[in-house]
């Protein structure tokens, strides 16, 4: 959910409550409020701001006493109940939300403590944060903590209109447990993620279910429960057909019992004579125990497990096979290796002399291991026909009393998810039958096995003693190897990881990230494309899309978080470049854990007054998220010439390289005597030269003017972001000969970085397209116009024509700016306005934009014309048609491609034609 809109949280009734949520936010990375993944709620407790909670008659004591683990709490306090001496020195109801919020993931077994609750800066209104294991609990949580603090509220509107039935806490309690239990991975899949976390693997969920991928791009694994990406499908069909699997291990020798397929009862009836009672029936191609029918001994008994076992085979088929008397046991075989043992004991209970089997049960049962499928370590015992038919075999009915120490039971076969427990016997086993499980696992041809044993001890030879393999499974639960009823848990999953991460792969691909407030598309694309020179498959994310590999996959602003994941989860990609945007950063974070290389570009005033960023100071600090990313081993790429990139230094974990244009900057060459890194900029008679200087070593990598991106080093601005790219290179392990040719082969083209200073020709006017849209970019802009003609000796000066716009969410002061800056260095200035008007009229963002340019023009400017021309395509059709052979045409697009259209179109118009 990556926001809603506002939400009442109204129980039935016809009261308002005192707290609403404005707004839902779930960060999927690090973020502008937490390094770690976060809900935010903004809520509005009105009238509750001048109450706080000691003011609230016995509010304290009813919410205690319904989450009593808020006695943990620290706060802020540092210690256990620190937050309850709040509650009753008083605090206000945006920090109890959150704290309820954090207590309620925590009765569904997350246990996450970070949070804090801020102020928005308007009266009654609160960011709330706090963390979360799974984003669909975490907000859950916090709508059911905003309903429980409303209806404990004293007197409140809420209570008068719906009395005690308004809200029974302890239902929706309840209703929320069963949802986390349903979105919960199940304990194999939870194993397998934790040893995942533990060495530092990056996951993500790819659905509801299980289907989870580990690690990024082409170092990707993906598992679904217990099977892997390389387990084999053949595999998984032969452990699916029982008669098939028995057929081959018998032909490689192993102990299996007796067996055929039928269809039909009469048939079933037929084979068990021939193998000779008792038989066991199971479907073929069934699982979890349903359908299993054992020892039974005569035709009736056969005929009647013959249906179930028929219904629960998806093909229809029922195997028949010889019954092997003795205990049931669960071989795990993970890469040929046994990795544990388990004994199944099939569902039961113990007679006391006092209570009914049915009570047994009902005392068995609210055992706070057992819950409902797999959602904990043991399940509920069912009582259905077949448990109540089975126990009054032994003699009972559910009403009698079995003596003391009477074991009933009530199920046949050991599996967990019909109530059976299981007891370690790892280090017990012979060797033959650990040789016999493996043995089994290669011949099926399973990475992760579960070997089903039936024998009268598995200390024992099963050859001597009898015993058989009954079954080999596919993707074998863990829970009886991890969650023992008795004995010591095994670490099950760590063998699996070995298998698809093996010590000394790398489940990561290296991530730079590039911020900025201008030049961010065209650094990443220089990154990227050093990279693919080298051989790398890069992913790259940016306004203009994703890339993978070269190929534009997806046309559109892809600077977000969503955009950052879809290139992890490709399987081609090994090298990654995002860009990141603020507005991507403030609606759901960063969407991954942590960048290899950081870049910082420049901050300056822009999209300011948009989700509660106001200064140009708070926009540093969104930007600011990329470089909190860094991880110890990694980079931030600062600029040195931005003070406010320039402090950003405090917040990196990893080294700090600086780029800088400007001469003598002392902090550099500080920084360099230390050792450090750093990319400058030399002035010499051939011209500037950019150089990497690491500690005493002195590299130079190009003169600006042989960088095409530069226009012969007059574009200033992509000076700077080929040093930030070359720096960003350097860190992420680029040669310098490869950064020496991809700087030097890179070109602003519109097929290689579209809209981004982008050169054509009309008639003999240069035209330059480029997404400028503020004052900043403008100011850049006009100095490269400025240094355009420079070397031009002729008398009459070129005219230079600029078509500029913004868009339309931002200040009216950041248009009247745009405008100011303009006039400085056009002589005439077409304005225009995007399709898209984003809150403003008709001719507003214009207007705006032509005052600022005629107060530009009064203070001394150049520009000697302004008009407006609203369509994109007629403004750029009108300037270029107004323009003569030798003068420069700028036009700020919005839409790049369809003014790039216009433009080949004018220009082929214009060419001569034959006769």
């Amino acid at each position: 959910m990556a926001g809603s809109a506002a939400e009442p949280n109204v129980p039935s009734g016809s009261g308002e409550p005192d707290i609403t949520i404005r707004e839902t936010r779930v960060y999927r990375g690090p973020n502008f409020w937490s390094y770690e993944p976060a809900v935010h709620l903004v809520v509005d407790i009105g009238r509750l701001e001048q109450r706080p909670t000691d003011t609230l008659p016995g509010f304290t004591e009813a919410l205690l006493d319904l989450l009593p683990g808020l006695h943990d709490h620290q706060c802020s306090r540092g210690r256990d109940g620190g937050f309850v001496e709040r509650l009753v020195e008083g605090t206000w109801a945006g920090h109890v939300v959150e704290h309820v919020a954090l207590e309620l993931q925590r009765t569904s077994g997350h246990e996450i403590t970070r949070g804090k609750t801020r102020s928005t800066g308007e009266d009654g209104v609160y960011n709330v944060i706090y963390g979360y294991l799974d984003d669909t609990v975490g907000t859950l949580a916090g709508r059911l903590a905003v309903r429980l603090v409303n209806h404990l509220i004293p007197d409140n509107d809420l209570a008068a209109a719906d009395g005690d039935a308004g809200f029974d806490f302890a239902a929706e309690h309840d209703a929320f447990l069963r949802t986390c239990q349903r979105v919960a991975f199940g304990p194999s899949t939870q194993a397998i993620l934790d040893e995942a976390i533990a060495r530092d693997i990056p996951y993500q969920r790819l659905n509801s279910g299980s289907l989870v991928q580990l690690g990024h791009g082409v170092n990707q694994r993906r598992i679904r429960a217990t099977m892997t990406s390389l387990t084999s499908s053949l595999a998984v069909d032969i452990a699916s057909d029982k008669e098939l699997t028995n057929r081959l291990l018998a032909a490689a020798g192993l102990p299996v019992p007796a067996s055929e397929v039928v269809r039909r009862a009469d048939d079933a009836v037929r084979i068990a004579r021939r193998i000779g009672y008792p038989v066991v029936l199971k479907p073929l191609d069934g699982n979890h125990g349903r359908g299993v029918a054992i020892n039974l001994t005569d035709e009736a008994a056969v005929r009647g497990a013959f249906d179930e076992a028929y219904d629960q085979s998806r093909r229809g088929y029922v195997l028949v096979e010889s019954y092997i008397a003795g205990k049931d046991y669960r071989v795990l075989v993970i890469g040929g290796q046994m990795i544990a043992i388990a004994e199944r004991v099939p569902a039961h209970v113990i007679g006391d002399g006092v209570k009914s089997v049915a009570a047994l049960v009902e005392a068995t049962n609210a055992d706070p291991r057992r819950g409902v499928g797999h959602e904990k370590v043991l399940t509920r015992i069912e009582v259905n026909d077949a448990a109540v038919e089975l126990v009054r075999a032994q003699g009972y009915e559910m009403t009698d009393v079995p003596p003391r120490g009477e074991m009933v039971k009530l199920a046949l076969t050991g599996n967990m998810s019909t109530g059976g427990i299981s007891i370690d016997r790892t280090f017990e086993a012979h060797p033959d039958n650990i040789d016999i499980a493996e043995e089994a696992a290669r011949v099926v041809g399973l990475d992760i096995a579960g070997i089903d044993f039936l024998c009268p001890d598995i200390t024992q030879p099963v050859r001597e003693t009898g015993g058989a393999i009954c079954e080999v499974n596919a993707a074998p639960g863990f829970r009886m190897h991890t969650h023992p009823t008795i004995g010591d848990p095994q670490y099950v999953a760590k063998p699996v990881v070995d298998l698809m991460f093996p010590p000394g792969s790398n489940a990561r691909i290296p991530i730079v990230a590039v911020t900025g407030t201008n030049g961010k598309t065209t650094c990443s694309r220089m990154i990227g494309h050093i990279f693919k020179s080298m051989g790398r498959k890069v992913g790259m994310t940016s306004t203009d899309g994703v890339v993978i590999d070269d190929r534009l996959v997806i046309r559109s602003d892809a600077s977000g978080p969503r955009s950052a994941r879809m290139v992890l989860q490709n399987p081609r990609v090994d090298f990654a470049v995002f860009e990141v945007a603020r507005g991507g950063i403030l609606r759901e974070g960063l969407g991954y854990a942590r960048n290899d290389v950081a870049v910082v570009l420049n901050v300056a005033p822009d999209h300011l007054g948009l989700r509660g960023i106001d200064t140009v100071e708070q926009l540093a600090q969104v930007k600011q998220v990329i470089v909190e990313a860094v991880p110890k081993n990694g980079a931030a790429v600062l600029n040195a010439d931005d003070p406010l990139v320039a402090n950003m230094r405090r917040a990196c974990s990893g080294e700090v390289v600086w780029f800088s244009i400007k001469p003598d900057n002392r902090m550099i060459s500080d920084h360099c005597r230390r050792g450090g890194k750093a990319v400058i900029l030399e002035r010499s008679e051939l011209g500037d030269l950019i150089v990497l200087v690491h500690g005493r070593r002195r590299m130079p990598l190009a003169y600006t003017h042989l960088v095409p991106a530069t226009f012969g080093g007059k574009a200033m601005f992509n000076v700077q972001n080929a040093m930030a790219a070359a720096a960003a290179a350097y860190c992420a392990g680029a040669h310098l000969g490869d950064i020496r040719g991809g700087l030097r082969s890179f070109t602003p083209s519109y097929y290689s970085a579209p809209g981004r200073m982008n050169l054509t020709e009309v008639r003999g006017v240069k035209v330059i397209v480029d997404y400028c849209h503020n004052a900043p970019a403008m100011v850049a802009l006009g100095d490269f116009v400025d240094r355009f003609f420079d070397d031009d000796s002729v008398l009459e000066r070129p005219q230079r024509i600029g078509v500029i716009a913004t868009a339309g969410d931002r200040r009216d002061q950041d248009m009247l700016d745009l405008g100011r800056q303009a006039a400085k260095h056009f002589d005439v200035i077409i304005v225009r306005e995007d399709d898209r008007l984003r809150g403003r009229q008709p001719g507003e963002t214009a207007g705006l934009i032509v005052q600022g340019a005629r107060e530009g023009q009064a203070e001394g400017g150049r520009v000697k014309q302004i008009e407006t021309v609203l369509d994109e395509i007629e403004s750029t059709r009108t300037a270029v048609e107004r323009a003569n052979p030798g003068d420069l045409v700028v036009v700020c697009v919005d839409r790049a491609r369809a003014v790039w259209d216009e433009l080949q179109v004018l220009a082929k118009r214009a060419q001569p034609t034959d006769d």
